[in-house]
């Protein structure tokens, strides 16, 4: 993903919206990303994914609802070992980086250029140890019984590479364990639907902290991302898009503290609020139904 710093001055006809870029910095106080950025990604992906390409050799197949990740990151592949890809799987055991994993994530909104990142996985195999369920939390136990009822293989990454947008990194096998999926990984999609569904209000508001050179050829601006350090919004123009992060104030680590960024961003956006929406007339949205307390989000 391309950074492009907010402060500039742009429009969304540049050569930076094209491409498809990112700013960091519409507001003031923005944070720079940690230097695991990709690890997390790459952790973040895995988690979530609900398929993957599994690569030995010279043949490949998509596994769908079939693979589960350990808190250390080696992932659990569930495959018949009397089927043709265990019987390669069975070939390869134990080789030092003979399978590949990929998995692509996918922005979970209707926008055009949804890829997010591609992370490919080069690991070893092994056949399931069932004492690795003694460091696996209750969480963890679950997803793996939630697998098919068959056998169980151990890849172990070696390297763990990483694409989103113009952006390539290899991540350190040690960063890669140390590092943990993204706090909000695994209920970004049910906070992005319900921030577009119910409150496109709220939206509007967050729009106007955004460098207003950087939306002023928007057709639409949309909530594409939400993860522990902000919000990103992507202005959507005929002939490309412009993905700008909005910063929480703090980092976050659960839904509830979801609830407190966003409401810190809105009260930033409070001075700025107008009675029409920044990009013409707003999309009809249905009425949030959930009680104050589990939303969270105050109507602007």
């Amino acid at each position: 993903m391309a950074f492009h710093p907010g402060d500039w001055s742009a429009s969304l006809t540049g050569s930076a919206l094209a491409r498809g870029a990112m700013s960091e910095t519409a507001l003031a106080g923005t944070r720079i990303l940690p230097t695991d950025h990709h690890a997390v990604i790459s952790r973040s992906a895995l988690c979530t994914a609900t398929s993957l390409r599994l690569r030995l050799g010279d043949t490949s197949v998509d596994l769908i609802q079939s693979h589960a990740v350990l808190p250390d990151g080696t992932v659990i592949l569930a495959v018949d070992a009397m089927s043709p890809t265990g019987g390669l799987l069975v070939a390869a055991r134990g080789r030092r980086g003979e399978v590949q994993l990929d998995v692509t994530q996918l922005v979970p909104v209707a926008v055009r250029s949804r890829v997010r990142a591609r992370v490919r996985v080069t690991g070893t195999a092994h056949r399931f140890d069932p004492a690795n369920l003694e460091s696996c939390d209750a969480d963890t136990v679950m997803s793996l019984l939630d697998l098919p009822p068959v056998a169980l293989w151990m890849v172990e990454p070696v390297e763990v590479a990483v694409t989103s947008g113009d952006d390539e990194a290899l991540v350190g096998t040690s960063t890669y364990r140390a590092t943990c999926p993204d706090p909000l990984a695994a209920v970004e999609v049910a906070h992005l639907q319900h921030l577009i569904r119910h409150h496109r209000d709220a939206v509007d508001q967050l729009i106007t902290l955004v460098n207003p050179e950087l939306t002023a050829k928007a057709t639409r601006v949309v909530p594409v991302a939400v993860d522990a350090d902000g919000v990103v919004l992507r202005a959507e123009a005929p002939d490309g898009h412009l993905d700008v992060r909005l910063p929480f104030a703090r980092r976050v680590t659960s839904s509830a503290d979801l609830t407190a960024g966003l409401q810190g961003l809105l009260a930033k956006a409070a001075p700025h609020r107008s009675s029409c929406s920044p990009h013409g007339t707003a999309a009809a949205t249905a009425a949030c139904d959930l009680p104050a307390a589990e939303c969270g989000i105050p109507s602007v």
